[in-house]
C-alpha cells in the first residue's frame, strides 16, 4: 500500500507506471524521494518535509561557482594546511645574493648572470657551506622556474654514476642544443648546466671519460663538479675548471642564520642553546637546521633545550666524557671496564666517542703536549681500526688503557 508521499508523486508524474521503484538511497534517482519512516533523520527526511510543506526543491547539479563556494565553506581548513618541507629546502638559497661567507663564487655568479661567459667550475670545501645551493640559486636565476628542469642535469652520489652514465646520459643531454631566449624576455645563456654533486666519489675511468666530453661539448654544456675532496679529483679535470673553494662558514654566521630561521617558525630556543646547536654540527650549516628542525617537533612547541639537542645530535653527553676521564683517573682497569661496556650497551656510536675525546684531550688543561700528543696519535690508531671494522669494545677498552696510563705515571 503506497503511502501519501508516493500518491503525491504519482499525481505529479502522471501516473504510478511513471515513477521507479524505490531504490536504496546511494542509488536512488534524483526526483524520487524515500518515506520518513522507511529511512529517519536522513536527508531524504527533510526533502520529503520540504515537499509536503510545498516549498520547491531544485534537483539542477550546481554550478561551478556554488560547487567552489560549497568545497571552500566545508573544506577551508584543508586548503589552509601547508604542505611540510623540510627546513634545510625551505630556507636554501634562493638567488646568488643569499649565498653567505663565498664572496669570490658569489662575485664570478653575478658576472655571469650580467651577461659574462660561465666556466666550467670546481666547488670544493666542507660539507655543508653551500656548494649545492650556490650553483642551484645561479641556476634558477639563469634560467627561470620554467626552463629551469630542461636546462639542468644533476647528479649525485645516489645516482648511477659509473662510466656507461658519462658516456649515455650525460653525454646525450650535453649534445642537446639549447636556444637563448626566455619567454619572460629576460636574457638567457645559450648552454645547460650539469651538476656532478660528490664527483670524489666518482670512479677514476667515469673521470677520464667526462674529460672528453666536457671539451666536445664545450659549446652547448657547462659542467660544475661539486666535492669535499679535491684531491681525489684527477687533475685532467680540475685543469679545466674554475676552482673555488668553500671556506668554513663562522660560528657568528652560522648562528645569525639559526635565529632567523627560529625567529620565523617561532621556535623557543635561547642563544646559548643556539651556539650548542653550532658546536655539535660541526660547522655543517645544514646539519645545524636538521636537527633544530627535529628538536622543534621533539619538544612540541616548547623551549629547545641543550639536551634535546645533545639526543638528536646522538652526542655523548659531557657527563658521560667526565665519567670516562675519572674511570681513567681512578687506575682502577674494572671500572674502566664497566664504564665502556655500560656506553656501547646505550648505543653511543665508538667514533663519536673517539672524536669527543680527541677534543677533551686537546682542551685539557691538565695534560702535557707529551701526554696530549701519545693520547691523541692512539686516538687516530683506534680510528683507522674502527673504520676497517675492528671490534669496538676492544679497541674502546684500548683506547681507555693508554689514557689510564697517561694519566696515573705521575701519580
Amino acid at each position: 500500500m503506497a503511502g501519501p508521499a508516493y500518491q503525491c508523486l504519482s499525481e505529479l508524474c502522471g501516473s504510478e507506471a511513471s515513477v521507479p521503484a524505490f531504490s536504496p538511497p546511494h542509488t536512488a534517482p534524483s526526483h524520487l524521494v524515500p518515506e520518513p519512516e522507511l529511512i529517519p533523520q536522513r536527508r531524504g527526511e527533510v526533502t520529503m518535509q520540504a515537499f509536503l510543506k510545498g516549498t520547491s526543491i531544485s534537483t539542477k547539479p550546481l554550478s561551478t561557482k556554488d560547487q567552489g563556494v560549497a568545497a571552500a565553506a566545508g573544506g577551508s581548513g584543508e586548503n589552509k594546511k601547508v604542505k611540510p618541507v623540510p627546513w634545510v629546502e625551505k630556507y636554501r638559497p634562493k638567488c646568488v645574493d643569499e649565498v653567505a661567507f663565498q664572496e669570490e663564487v658569489v662575485a664570478v655568479l653575478k658576472k655571469s648572470l650580467e651577461g659574462a661567459d660561465l666556466p666550467n667550475l670546481l666547488f670544493y670545501g666542507p660539507p655543508g657551506t653551500g656548494k649545492t645551493s650556490t650553483i642551484l640559486a645561479a641556476a634558477r636565476e639563469l634560467f627561470g622556474p620554467e626552463l629551469f628542469r630542461s636546462r639542468v642535469l644533476e647528479l649525485n652520489a645516489s645516482d648511477e654514476r659509473g662510466i656507461q652514465v658519462v658516456r649515455e646520459k650525460v653525454k646525450n643531454f650535453a649534445q642537446l642544443a639549447v636556444s637563448g631566449s626566455r619567454s619572460d624576455g629576460k636574457p638567457c645563456p645559450p648552454f645547460k648546466i650539469v651538476i656532478l654533486d660528490e664527483a670524489d666519489s666518482m670512479t677514476s675511468a667515469a673521470q677520464a671519460a667526462l674529460r672528453r666530453t666536457m671539451e666536445k661539448e664545450s659549446k652547448t654544456t657547462r659542467f660544475c663538479l661539486i666535492c669535499n675532496y679535491v684531491s681525489r679529483i684527477i687533475e685532467p679535470l680540475t685543469s679545466r675548471c674554475s676552482k673555488f673553494r668553500f671556506k668554513p662558514l663562522s660560528d657568528k654566521i652560522q648562528q645569525q642564520r639559526l635565529l632567523d630561521i627560529a625567529e620565523k617558525e617561532n621556535v623557543q630556543i635561547s642563544s646559548e642553546g643556539i651556539a650548542y646547536l653550532v658546536k655539535v654540527s660541526e660547522g655543517d650549516l645544514r646539519k645545524a637546521i636538521t636537527f633544530l628542525q627535529s628538536a622543534t617537533r621533539l619538544t612540541g612547541g616548547k623551549e629547545v633545550m641543550e639536551k634535546v639537542i645533545t639526543d638528536i645530535a646522538g652526542v655523548i653527553p659531557p657527563e658521560t666524557i667526565d665519567g670516562i676521564f675519572a674511570a681513567c683517573q681512578s687506575g682502577c682497569f674494572d671500572k674502566l671496564e664497566a664504564v665502556v661496556k655500560n656506553l656501547i650497551n646505550e648505543g653511543h656510536a665508538a667514533t663519536q666517542l673517539v672524536n669527543q675525546l680527541h677534543d677533551a684531550t686537546v682542551e685539557n688543561d691538565n695534560l702535557s703536549d707529551k701526554q696530549k700528543s701519545i693520547i691523541t696519535e692512539k686516538l687516530a690508531e683506534v680510528d683507522k681500526c674502527l673504520v676497517d671494522g675492528a671490534d669496538e669494545h676492544l679497541q674502546l677498552i684500548s683506547l681507555c688503557a693508554t689514557v689510564m696510563q697517561q694519566l696515573t705515571q705521575n701519580c
